[in-house]
């Protein structure tokens, strides 16, 4: 009876969290409606090769060809068999619950198992898990299919938690903790967010050091940072699989160094990617205050401005002179500039006119969240675990402004490990979603324990003084920015007065136009600036009630979860909204790929064992839906091998429009054009067919150069830029190109005749068998991409694979005829799983020794 006392209130929380997130997402979740998710049909493109070869043979292809003309599958599906008890454990954590259903709830029950940690009381605990779990970005992420992401966020405050238990002198706990949630967050395959959360770790660990320092508890800090080391060490170990493979691919991507020296050595990074892809995706420096006002800079550019009804009020009596002496409504103005395909969508970003991006929506931790958060740094300054979570929000603040704050970002690109190898640094506001709220959460206990001093001679702290200034510095700004907007913020861009002007020249008043549109931004923002001010008011009048012992806590804990909960719920529901049924469709629906045209049909009905197929799409490096399909030489993955990716820029992008123009001028009688010379890459890439899906017509490409060839020739050159150079120049049918440390593995071609012949006889991804036949022998390049890890055989006996045309395999092979296999089936393998599998048994008996203490243990008197 009394276990179930004991357990009852966290077994109603999670319940509670269940019910929220059957609520948020009611009433898709009762039609069978899920979310479009953009990224999850690109993955089941990209899958759908690796998918069919393990339904037929049970094991998993660690290669695929379906995209990029092959690649790893270690990004694409990460699944091995030490991880498939982990993924049971996964299922059972989420409760089995539907797909977006789950998402949000172990937000909820991840951030709740991190306050237990804490100590938090449950009815606190579960209130900090909404103020979490509804920060807009998580949502956001959902909507945009970025699993990965989501799952790894959901685990991190719970590994943390295991770490908070070691600190606590809970050491078993804190061991199976950290290394139980440690191997999920790993698991979940996205190392970048695991990466930024090591900064908060260590912040929050060093303020844990800082304090034992201070209670001079020296061995308790060997201890718990023991423990926290072994759990870490297990969550990796069991993820060693994973964890190996991708450190090994990611070498190879274009995370890796480039070989190439390119003109613009300042835009080049030691490692990893290019300062400008890396910060192509930053936040704005006056974009950050959407923390406190989630439209500060319009929110979405998914919608358009006018589709708000503050922005069409703000305009509705405005005219603008167009010239020739007429005057149009703004509103007019504005229908058909969108007509003629100039729209004004909600969002504007001061950096507009340098390219900046759009967004999905902004990062929103809550008005009222965050006051509590600056309430934490007037009440709990004591606590040095309130400077190290500060330390970290500023940093993730200033780190996410990226190009617009070059001086920090450059020096953690040259000089942070491993920084360098991830892009859209805007998304490092995780971590200051993850310390607000934790530091809002510490606020309110602290409000708590200092209505209720441990001992009687200690008074209640009087700390109506710090509520006031806190809100003073939150709400008071938003009504500074509600009551004089234009005196902190412009509502156009540079480019935006450029255009206007241009489009109307004197004496049309463009400057007219320009004011409307300010004015229809002035009023989302300030409507915004409004709502974010009286959410405040609000929470500040419960704290000052609770002061006054009007309430008692969970009174308090029910009316602020209430308050932040139909706050974040309203905002989210800007961006995630299960009653939109363009953004929620049919199941069956979602599971359907790009229908099967007849033109995909013929392409398919080709006897030929093994070719590649490019689609003419605009977005033909940036979809995955004719990976479904086909054999690929577009794609769509943010760690393409980084080769290929140099390979696109130089020549396969101007080559894909050299054949849509031949395909056009003649009709698409390709035999009228030099495609030897024109696209002589696309050719040797085994390019069969190219595909017109929109027009259902497929144009078969008479220059394909076939799976392999024998060369005449191996020009052997110094560098990467004179191999890449020298292919633009060179018969590749004939001829081919190499760098020097390949000459031994290859040595010198011969030249061939026509009896020389090469035959694709079997096929796998992971697999190719080839009949080869030649009087002279020499070297036969393959139309394969090459990847270290690959190995082939002559008739049985190992040969030595070489690397030509900057990204494909060849070998040499003497006269006569052979049976020449490649295959791709790791060793490294075997390694890693015997790793794995230890780390699960050490981690099985930690849970073991749980068991036998708490039984073990004898009940008090």
């Amino acid at each position: 009876m009394k276990l179930i006392k004991q357990w009852l209130p966290d077994v109603l929380a999670v319940v509670f969290f269940a019910v929220l997130a059957f609520a948020y997402f009611y009433p898709a979740d009762v039609q069978d409606r899920v979310l479009s998710q953009g990224d999850v049909s690109a993955g089941m493109g990209m899958g759908e090769e690796a998918s069919q070869y393990y339904q037929k043979t049970g094991e998993r292809t660690r290669w695929t060809n379906s995209l990029f003309s092959g690649m790893p599958t270690y990004q694409i599906s990460p699944s091995y068999d030490s991880t498939d008890l982990l993924s049971k454990v996964e299922n059972a954590y989420h409760l089995w619950l539907p797909d977006n259903v789950w998402y949000l709830f172990v937000y909820l029950l991840g951030f709740y198992i991190l306050l237990r940690a804490f100590d938090f009381r449950q009815q606190l605990a579960a209130l900090g898990s909404v103020l979490w779990a509804f920060s807009t970005y998580f949502l956001i992420i959902i909507a945009a299919g970025h699993l990965w992401k989501v799952m790894a966020l959901a685990y991190l405050p719970p590994m943390i938690g295991g770490i908070v238990l070691a600190f606590r002198k809970k050491y078993l706990w804190g061991l199976l903790v950290t290394a139980l949630f440690g191997a999920l967050e790993i698991h979940a395959n996205h190392v970048q967010m695991t990466y930024y959360y090591l900064f908060v770790i260590l912040l929050m660990v060093l303020a844990f050091i800082v304090d034992a320092v201070m209670k001079k508890e020296y061995a308790h800090i060997g201890k718990a940072l023991g423990v926290c080391i072994v759990g870490g060490l297990l969550g990796v170990m069991v993820n060693a699989s994973n964890l190996y493979h991708t450190w090994q691919y990611s070498k190879e991507t274009m995370r890796g160094k480039s070989e190439l020296v390119k003109k613009n050595t300042s835009n080049q990074t030691d490692s990893g990617l290019e300062r400008s892809y890396i910060t192509d995706y930053s936040y704005g420096i006056g974009e950050t205050w959407t923390l406190l006002v989630p439209n500060t800079k319009g929110g979405t550019s998914m919608h358009l401005l006018f589709e708000d009804d503050a922005a069409k009020k703000a305009i509705k009596d405005m005219s603008v002179n167009v010239g020739n002496g007429q005057v149009m409504k703004a509103s007019q103005v504005f229908d058909y500039l969108s007509q003629q395909g100039l729209y004004f969508t909600q969002y504007w970003e001061e950096n507009l006119e340098e390219g900046a991006n759009g967004t999905m929506g902004p990062v929103y931790v809550g008005a009222f969240v965050l006051m509590l958060a600056v309430l934490c740094l007037l009440i709990c300054y004591r606590n040095p675990l309130t400077w190290g979570l500060l330390a970290a929000t500023l940093l993730s603040i200033m780190l996410a402004w990226g190009k617009n704050f070059m001086g920090l970002t450059d020096l953690f690109i040259d000089y942070m490990p491993m920084y360098a190898k991830f892009r859209a640094v805007e998304s490092i506001l995780v971590i200051a979603e993850f310390t607000i709220p934790l530091m809002a959460m510490l606020a309110l206990k602290e409000l708590v324990i200092s209505e209720k001093p441990q001992t009687s001679d200690i008074k209640p702290r009087n700390l109506n003084p710090q509520i006031l200034i806190a809100f003073a510095l939150t709400g008071g700004i938003a009504l500074l920015f509600a009551v004089a907007p234009t005196m902190f913020f412009d509502f156009y861009t540079d480019a935006e007065a450029n255009i206007f002007h241009q489009i109307l020249p004197p004496p049309a008043d463009a400057d007219a136009l320009l004011e409307a549109l300010s004015e229809a931004r002035q009023a989302v923002f300030t409507a915004d600036c409004w709502r974010s001010f009286f959410i405040i008011v609000l929470g500040t009048l419960v704290l000052l009630l609770y002061r006054a012992k009007k309430l008692k806590t969970w009174m308090m804990a029910a009316l602020l979860l209430v308050i932040c909960l139909v706050d974040l719920w309203q905002v989210n529901r800007r961006y995630l909204n299960p009653n939109d049924k363009k953004q929620f469709m049919k199941k069956v629906e979602r599971q359907q790929i790009r229908p099967l045209t007849e033109a995909d049909q013929r392409i398919m009905d080709d006897p030929t064992l093994y070719y590649r197929v490019l689609n003419l799409a605009p977005n033909v490096f940036n979809e995955n839906e004719t990976s479904y399909y086909h054999k690929s030489v577009g794609g769509y993955h943010a760690a393409k091998l980084r080769r290929y990716q140099e390979l696109i820029e130089h020549y396969i992008s101007s080559q894909t429009n050299a054949v849509k123009e031949s395909i056009q001028s003649f009709y698409g009688d390709l035999t009228q054009v030099n495609g030897d010379s024109i696209w002589n890459v696309l050719n040797m890439l085994n390019t069969k067919y190219f595909l017109l899906a929109q027009q259902n017509i497929e144009v078969q490409n008479p220059y394909a150069y076939g799976n392999a060839w024998f060369v005449d020739k191996v020009k052997y050159v110094d560098n990467a830029n004179q191999e890449l150079d020298a292919l633009g120049q060179t018969d590749l049918r004939h001829e081919a190109v190499a760098d020097k440390q390949f000459q031994q593995v290859l040595g010198e071609a011969v030249p061939q005749d026509s009896t020389s012949t090469v035959e694709l006889t079997a096929y796998e991804p992971n697999q190719l068998t080839y009949s080869v036949e030649s009087k002279k022998g020499g070297v036969l390049v393959f139309s394969e991409i090459y990847y270290p890890g690959w190995t082939a055989t002559v008739d049985g006996e190992e040969v030595e694979l070489g690397r030509v045309n900057y990204v494909l395999r060849a070998m040499p092979v003497t006269a006569g005829h052979h049976e020449v296999v490649l295959s791709f089936f790791p060793k490294s393998l075997d390694t890693t799983e015997t790793l794995a599998y230890v780390a699960l048994t050490l981690i099985l008996l930690c849970v073991v020794a749980l068991i036998v203490l708490q039984i073990r243990r004898k009940p008090k008197a």
